[in-house]
């Protein structure tokens, strides 16, 4: 119960008997009661603000390095193949000396045709030779069966067994494609490799809106034909201010950042540029080494005295 209740429930029970000795215990309550709020204000006011203010979490803006990257899906197809046909008409597949998936040498014997059995005059047996070194990936010839230049090939080489990764890329970000970029290739069922734009489309198709891209392997040994890929392209790569994304405010005029300088809040408008892994790049607004408010951005305003609490990056980071 209120001090002031107090003094009204010792008035109210002050009967005819005690009425002058309950007033004056009322009145003297009443009056401790005035002199110690006037006390309480007095002191209140004499009281100095606090020198000090809120806590807040900083850390400096510092140099960091930022990529832009694209990422496109494929399949493993050859850099380059070489069709394996008979030179004439008339001849009959008698040999097959190698199988899909063998490693050939230039020159290597492939297989064997002659003139089928009973045709007079048929002339001697020829061997088809491989053109290039390199990795049998179809086998279509089969023995009895008649050959043609025609016809579908005996073989399907790989020239050097090299595979390439065929990508679409969107028309949006085909522009920032260019031969020589570089790109991590994850390859499904085996180990990231490295991989080098070779070729681009000259146009964009009209109806998908989708470039096409070729990205070579640095290393494509134990990969096939056929297999799904997916590769982050680096189209491009920009060092400059950093920045964690929890520092980053947004305003009606866009975003902001608040800095700690002398103690006090300053809010700085900002320009965004590229992103990685939980840190933004300040294009505009923010030098590197300044302070500026990590968390608690929002609870504090242009001009507050604060007190900065340095963040340590090493345990932020991990």
């Amino acid at each position: 119960m209120s001090t002031t209740s107090r003094i009204a429930e010792v008035t109210a029970k002050s009967g005819h008997g005690g009425h002058g000795k309950h007033i004056a215990i009322a009145a003297g309550l009443a009056l401790a009661v005035g002199l110690s709020l006037t006390a309480a204000s007095l002191g209140a006011e004499k009281l100095p603000p606090n020198p000090v203010g809120a806590a807040v979490s900083v850390m400096k803006a510092k140099r960091a390095c930022f990529k832009d990257a694209v990422e496109v899906t494929g399949v493993l197809v050859p850099r380059e193949e070489v069709l394996v046909r008979p030179d004439r008409e008339g001849l009959q597949i008698s040999k097959v000396f190698v199988e899909a998936g063998q490693t050939v040498k230039s020159g290597q014997l492939l297989a064997r045709l002659a003139p089928p059995e009973g045709q007079p005059g048929g002339g001697a047996a020829v061997d088809i030779q491989s053109q290039v070194a390199g990795l049998v990936i179809r086998r279509y010839a089969v023995v009895g069966a008649m050959a043609s230049p025609r016809a579908e090939p005996l073989f399907l080489i790989v020239t050097q067994g090299e595979l390439e990764l065929a990508a679409e890329v969107p028309a949006k970000s085909f522009s920032s494609i260019s031969v020589g970029q570089t790109a991590a290739v994850k390859v499904v069922g085996a180990s990231e490799r490295t991989g080098r734009i070779r070729f681009t489309s000259p146009s964009v198709d009209p109806v998908s809106q989708v470039g096409q891209v070729r990205i070579s392997l640095t290393d494509y040994v134990q990969l096939r034909t056929g297999t799904f890929a997916r590769a982050i392209i680096d189209v491009r790569q920009r060092c400059g201010v950093g920045i964690p994304f929890s520092a980053v405010l947004y305003g009606p005029d866009g975003p902001l950042v608040q800095i700690v300088r002398d103690g006090r809040v300053e809010t700085h408008r900002i320009a965004l540029g590229l992103q990685s892994e939980g840190t933004i790049e300040i294009r505009e607004g923010v030098s590197e080494g300044e302070m500026i408010v990590t968390r608690a951005g929002s609870f504090v305003r242009e001009g507050d005295r604060v007190r900065p609490m340095v963040v340590d990056e090493t345990a932020r980071e991990k």
